[in-house]
């Protein structure tokens, strides 16, 4: 089997693997949990548009070194860009990941990354948009973002708002951490592979010469096994869940959840509550605001709309609350973050109306994204 190094060094942050038809791409920041750095996202952007154009090229498989597949965007960067340099430094590093995720949402080749591991954030971005998502029982997703005064971004407003019922809102709210089983149950992983048949899988794939996603998919379903939710699956709550994260406001989200403790209090409860208590206020508003309306969007209006909403908060126009969630929990690690607003009742519909205009700046443009054969595809795919 013909197998070719293209970067095989520790100082890389993305190394690239050829195997016949098929290019590996490793994210290779093992140390930080391959947090995305701009390196890495503008490296990726780079290598999917070349592999695009390749004949050769006819299968991505993405994958992360050590124990993580991403754990998220490098946030801290993009805080100290914004604060010691300008706030548009940080925009750049959003523009580039947000162009990055759309052109995986519309890629006309098969991507197949391997979730073994934690996925979260800006991993979730580079992995949940490609036609195949494979996890592990080592699996270990989440959106966080809203402990840490941001939303779930990197086109979330468009896979978490396709999830079965109002799944997505208490996922994009709560931050809760997923196995892959539970990804499996609600559909944003494709298949479950146990992590020993991993090196299988990624063999098969290497001498597959196809791009045909129905070739692919046989050759991910032959290592592929059934898995069960474990009793303390959150999608065993479904019921519970719509009824609750389907009211029109987080005010009355959280007044619903308080009302199912009257009939007694239960740890998925407690736990649902504290999540939403500790979240910044403004983030829960912009969260909910970008995935209801998400439902009825496309990934590049989706995007050009998150990307409005990071951008005004990178320059902190309204509220400081993503610097002071990464003084909280990056930097000073004491876990209390002063939010501000600091309730929800003072967080207004015309606040959250003003994180989706544009930015008042003249060095600042909405992002802009060329139309693509696969423009209307959905990054929860189906076979």
């Amino acid at each position: 089997m013909a197998t070719k190094k293209w970067m095989d060094s520790e100082n890389e942050q993305v190394l690239v693997e050829q195997h016949n038809c098929a290019r590996t791409i490793v994210l290779n920041r093992p140390r930080q949990l391959n947090a995305l750095s701009f390196k890495m996202v503008s490296r990726l952007l780079q290598l999917f548009l070349e592999f695009e154009e390749d004949s050769k090229a006819k299968l991505l498989i993405m994958k992360g070194k050590g124990r993580a597949f991403s754990a998220g965007g490098d946030v801290s960067a993009a805080a100290h860009l914004a604060t010691e340099g300008h706030w548009s430094f940080a925009a750049k590093f959003f523009q580039v990941e947000y162009t990055l995720n759309y052109v995986m949402a519309t890629y006309s080749k098969p991507q197949v990354s391997l979730l073994d591991g934690i996925v979260m954030g800006g991993g979730a971005g580079a992995s949940m948009h490609g036609r195949f998502r494979v996890v592990t029982e080592n699996t270990v997703f989440a959106m966080p973002e809203t402990a840490l005064g941001l939303f779930p971004d990197v086109g979330a407003s468009h896979f978490l708002s396709r999830l079965p019922g109002f799944f997505g809102e208490y996922v994009g709210l709560t931050g809760v951490r997923l196995s892959g089983a539970d990804l499996l149950a609600c559909g944003l992983a494709t298949h479950f592979v146990p992590s020993m048949k991993i090196p299988l899988l990624e063999e098969a794939l290497h001498v597959a010469d196809t791009s045909d996603p129905l070739v692919v998919n046989a050759i991910i379903l032959k290592l592929s096994e059934r898995i069960p939710l474990k009793d303390s699956s959150p999608y065993h709550r479904l019921d519970i869940i719509n009824k609750c994260f389907s009211k029109r406001s987080v005010e009355e989200i959280m007044s619903a959840l308080e009302e199912e403790t009257l009939k007694g209090v239960n740890e998925w409860l407690s736990v649902t509550i504290e999540s939403l208590k500790k979240a910044s206020p403004l983030s829960l508003k912009l969260c909910l605001r970008l995935i209801r309306e998400g439902r009825l969007q496309s990934i590049d209006q989706c995007l050009s709309r998150e990307y409005r909403v990071v951008s005004h908060i990178m320059k902190s126009e309204h509220s400081s609350d993503f610097f002071e969630g990464c003084r909280a929990i990056l930097f000073d690690k004491d876990r209390n973050p002063k939010w501000n607003p600091s309730k929800l009742e003072l967080v207004s519909e015309e606040m959250v109306d003003d994180y989706l205009t544009k930015v008042n700046d003249e060095e600042w443009k909405d992002l802009e994204l060329l139309p693509r054969p696969r423009a209307t595809a959905s990054s929860i795919s189906k076979l």
